[in-house]
């Protein structure tokens, strides 16, 4: 099938590059120059793990191209996927500026009948919008439908070459007909084609992420209720998994979640009820404790160390907002380090994937260390912020002697902290009981 992708972001490229692993001839479209340079030459702008492997096969197959010529490319296709960024306006809600604008270069560039797909993460009723402005532009027949992307940051190739669900908001038989096509070779073990009305469809992205913030959300509080009255929540977190009905995922306690999907979803999905006349509490509720949940980690690091950090040395181990990404949109990170600058802190972070990204919020006001263990040369404490697999079981006896004071604080719940207290460290998680 012939396809063009406009956006060259996370979603856009993961899915140009999937779709054609899969055999379409796709065309990815992108106003920046640099990038489609870069891409063209195997060179890929964020790290996801398989993903610079399948751009490298699938350019030298001539599959997938890159341009920033979107007539041309709208013009030799029948599915054009929509997959510009939504940032989140001062309001909380989605800025559409960028979905619109592309919205009306495609309408200006139909040569015939199209199917129009919202891949980007929109609010209810911006199919219609998208509607709206192509008809403005155009007599050709076309259809829009949305189709909600459902990508974990780190696993996203995996999940949209073997989806648990593809979820087809569409209106028009015709249009359904031609998705289900191009899905089909990515379903064959089975799981569904959920087809819906468009509306519908655009919920749907947004309910699953915010009821998955939620659950992150519910752990915290568990886990700092546990804190308190000396429960461990380790074990309750076991104990709840143990219900079917209740599942394992998403229930770690930590440091919140981040990224460029749960944080600006979940504003958003708040916004969307407040249009509306909703009262949405629980939802309110879940975005407040995931802004707690830092400053609890920093308020541990304060009672340890005073207000005043000035002359303290902090090792960190991790920036991205989770593992397997170089992303830092909405990380505990920034949020952590910045409170340890302003009291007056020295911070030696290091994180395999994501300096390009700290250096655009830090710039110079940290030190980027070489490694990991260079990162706790002279600390007064190490903070572990991401649970990168490389961290998980590091030299403690070498850590003990790199640090001026064998303090761990363990934003991650990565390390048994019994151990470590009989090793001579002091040990803070989220949830446990583990200081002397």
């Amino acid at each position: 099938m012939k396809v063009c992708v406009i956006g060259t972001g996370y979603v856009g490229l993961v899915a140009g590059t999937c779709l054609a692993e899969m055999g379409n001839d796709v065309i990815c479209v992108d106003k920046d120059e640099k990038k489609l340079e870069q891409l063209k030459n195997g060179i890929v702008p964020i790290y996801e793990p398989g993903l610079e492997e399948l751009i490298k096969v699938n350019v030298k197959e001539n599959r997938l191209t890159f341009t920033n010529d979107l007539k041309t490319a709208v013009e030799k296709s029948l599915v054009c996927f929509i997959a510009v960024g939504t940032p989140q306006g001062e309001d909380g809600s989605a800025d559409l500026k960028y979905v619109y604008q592309v919205a009306e270069d495609i309408g200006k560039s139909l040569n015939g009948y199209k199917v129009i797909i919202d891949k980007s993460t929109v609010p209810v009723g911006t199919a219609e919008q998208v509607t709206k402005i192509i008809k403005s532009q155009t007599t050709e027949e076309f259809d829009v439908v949305s189709n909600p992307e459902f990508l974990k940051q780190g696993a996203a190739v995996d999940d949209f070459l073997k989806p648990d669900r593809v979820v087809i908001g569409s209106n028009s038989q015709r249009a359904t007909e031609i998705m289900q096509e191009l899905y089909a070779p990515f379903l064959r073990t089975g799981n569904p084609v959920i087809i819906m009305d468009v509306k519908s469809a655009e919920m749907t992205k947004y309910a699953a992420n915010s009821f998955l913030a939620v659950k992150i959300s519910y752990a915290n509080e568990i886990a700092n209720i546990c804190e308190k009255v000396g429960a461990d929540a380790e074990m309750v977190r076991i104990g709840m998994c143990a219900d079917k009905r209740i599942g394992s995922q998403f229930l770690f306690p930590g440091l919140g979640y981040g990224g460029s999907c749960f944080p600006k979803d979940v504003k958003a999905l708040l916004k969307t009820a407040k249009d509306n006349d909703c009262d949405y509490q629980l939802l309110k509720s879940a975005d407040d404790v995931n802004k707690k949940q830092r400053q609890i980690f920093i308020n541990k690091i304060l009672k340890r160390f005073g207000n005043d950090l000035k002359g303290k040395t902090f090792g960190v181990w991790g920036l991205a907002f989770k593992p397997k990404t170089n992303d830092m949109r909405e990380a505990p990170a920034i949020t952590i380090i910045n409170a340890l600058l302003e009291r007056g802190a020295k911070v030696q972070a290091y994180d395999p994937k994501a300096f390009d990204s700290a250096e655009f919020y830090f710039k110079d006001n940290i030190v980027y260390a070489k490694s990991s263990y260079d990162a706790l040369e002279g600390a007064d404490a190490m903070l572990l912020l991401t649970e990168w697999n490389e961290f998980r079981r590091p030299d403690f006896e070498r850590i003990k002697s790199l640090l001026k004071t064998p303090v761990i604080f363990d934003g991650r719940n990565q390390y048994n902290g019994k151990r470590l207290l009989e090793a001579g460290f002091e040990y803070y998680c989220v949830g446990r009981k583990y200081i002397l």
